[in-house]
């Protein structure tokens, strides 16, 4: 999503979680983008209600618990 930058304050110990995590994962280049990628994945989902397969929600959640939320 191209546009104007904002910054979003979070707690350190937060942030160096998934700083931590993006290191290992060639998934996200950044902090940044992985926080962009939830915040889409959250509102897009929110909007249109969208359900997961079982397989999905699986591999959403040992994400989430992968950067500590779960």
């Amino acid at each position: 999503m191209e546009g104007e930058k904002v910054s979003v304050e979070i707690p350190r110990e937060l942030y160096e979680k998934a700083r931590k995590w993006v290191e290992n994962t060639p998934d996200f280049s950044s902090v940044e983008a992985l926080v962009e990628f939830l915040l889409q994945e959250v509102l897009s989902e929110e909007a249109s209600e969208q359900v997961y397969s079982p397989e999905e929600e699986e591999e959403i959640k040992e994400r989430l618990r992968s950067l500590g939320y779960l």
